[in-house]
């Protein structure tokens, strides 16, 4: 037996050495989420988790672990016909893991169990959560996961206790089961439907619908603007006499999470307020509206079908799903500050400034060029799936659309289709599900080279005519 043990310990040294020497952070944060995806699968098979008699192929339980693990939330057959109670609180597990990093909830537990976090790790931790920094990173994880955890806790509590009051037909260990499944859900932007009716039936509820969106902002609003609130709050409780001073990612990442959330809220309540919001009462459509503007987002909750929607609403929403959350957060998409600096930039040159600035800050160049590959990247890959999905699928353009930007946002909404989609069309959504949650940038580093040098020397320039 220790012979055994020497010879996994080495093997297991020499694995690691190996992987740190040939492979970058990207591919290794990469190989994690297969890892992660490949567990999931494994467990969501178990017929432990499942109803009797549930009916699935192993190709749609593969692309539940995707879906789970990117926190998408589309899915090929209906979950509560699949899965049982406690495979729900599975689900809620992974959805854990896949929304806060597998870089974090492992470092957590790491932190709980007292083990030093290596140098390599720490760097592992920067590259999954999108950090531009090393110091703080097991602080930033630490406040994180305690504050999510908490509030998840919180308002699972205060869900439960609604639901049980004014859901008549639920008693207490139902009140339960969905008071904390509705707020990790929220929380996690999972947008998993496990009852076959989303929160349709709360479509009135002036109490639930603005916590839930609530709880989603938090979870997209991404972790180091979270924490930098809550640091400004108990700043401002020790009253120092200096004002705190919020960094320019998380100033950029608040303002245009407000100002999509604004216009998105206005453009919808615009678009169907003779139409779907036809019937409904003037508080109604505009909870309904900031409803849709939040959830679109990432979250991929609703209160209605998607079919009863108009044709240029559900542009609309795939527009705001391809946008969806901040970076560093549980969302996917091309990101918010990517958007928010291609318009800064445009903004500038249509001046004729220089430097892009905003806040009396400069924003670095590198960061420009990253938003434009990105963006140029992300809109080229959904449009070749689109593409693709128009050969292999018999589906409207509208519906292929929103199938597309859902995956793409890890958002879960759907007109419908995602159970009828061929082999190939399921491979598509799938990978844009996993692209969507790592990040474009990302992704494309995954084939880069641990180490590339540059030239000595630069070519000379000359002008090109454009436009």
């Amino acid at each position: 037996m220790p012979r055994l043990e020497f010879s996994y310990m080495k093997l297991k040294h020499l694995s690691t050495r190996y992987i740190n020497q040939h492979l970058s952070s990207i591919q290794i944060i990469f190989l994690y989420y297969v890892l992660i995806t490949t567990v999931a699968y494994f467990l969501l098979n178990l017929p432990f988790f499942h109803q009797d008699n549930a009916n699935y192929s192993t190709f749609d339980m593969i692309f539940m672990a995707i879906s789970t693990v990117s926190v998408t939330g589309l899915s090929t057959f209906n979950i509560n016909e699949v899965f049982n109670q406690r495979g729900i609180i599975l689900l809620e597990i992974l959805f854990q893991i896949g929304g806060f990093g597998i870089m974090m909830v492992s470092t957590f537990f790491f932190i709980l169990s007292k083990k030093k976090i290596s140098l390599k790790r720490r760097q592992l931790i920067m590259t999954d959560m999108n950090s531009p920094k090393l110091s703080g990173s097991i602080r930033l994880i630490k406040n994180t996961m305690l504050t999510l955890l908490v509030i998840q806790l919180l308002f699972g509590l205060v869900f439960s206790t609604h639901f049980y009051f004014a859901e008549h037909h639920l008693d207490l260990v139902d009140s339960l089961f969905h008071g904390f499944y509705q707020s990790i859900s929220a929380v996690t932007n999972s947008g998993f439907d496990v009852t076959g009716e989303s929160v349709t039936p709360y479509k009135n509820d002036f109490f639930f619908l603005p916590i839930l969106m609530l709880l989603i902002m938090i979870g997209g609003i991404g972790f180091p603007v979270l924490m930098e609130v809550k640091e400004w709050l108990f700043y401002r409780r020790e009253n120092h006499k200096l004002p705190f001073r919020f960094s320019l990612f998380s100033r950029l990442a608040i303002s245009i999470y407000i100002v999509l959330f604004i216009v998105g809220t206005i453009l919808i309540y615009l678009l169907e307020k003779n139409h779907l919001f036809i019937d409904m009462s003037e508080p109604q459509k505009w909870l309904t509206s900031m409803f849709y503007s939040t959830t679109t987002r990432n979250a991929g909750l609703q209160l209605n079908n998607l079919n009863d929607f108009q044709t240029p609403t559900l542009l609309l929403f795939s527009m705001l799903m391809f946008i969806g959350c901040s970076p560093s957060s549980v969302g996917g998409g091309v990101r918010t500050t990517t958007v928010a600096i291609l318009g800064l930039y445009m903004y500038s040159f249509i001046k004729g400034q220089e430097n892009v600035t905003i806040f009396n800050r400069r924003i670095d160049r590198t960061d420009i060029k990253k938003a434009i590959v990105v963006f140029n990247l992300s809109v080229f890959m959904c449009f070749l799936s689109i593409m693709i999905l128009t050969i292999t699928e018999n589906e409207t353009m509208i519906a292929l659309i929103v199938e597309v930007a859902s995956a793409f946002g890890t958002t879960g909404l759907s007109l419908g289709i995602t159970s009828s989609l061929s082999p190939i069309g399921k491979i598509v959504i799938a990978i844009l599900m996993f692209v969507g949650r790592i990040g474009m940038l990302y992704t494309l580093m995954i084939f880069i080279p641990k180490e590339k040098h540059d030239r000595g020397y630069i070519y000379p320039a000359e002008k090109i005519i454009i436009g």
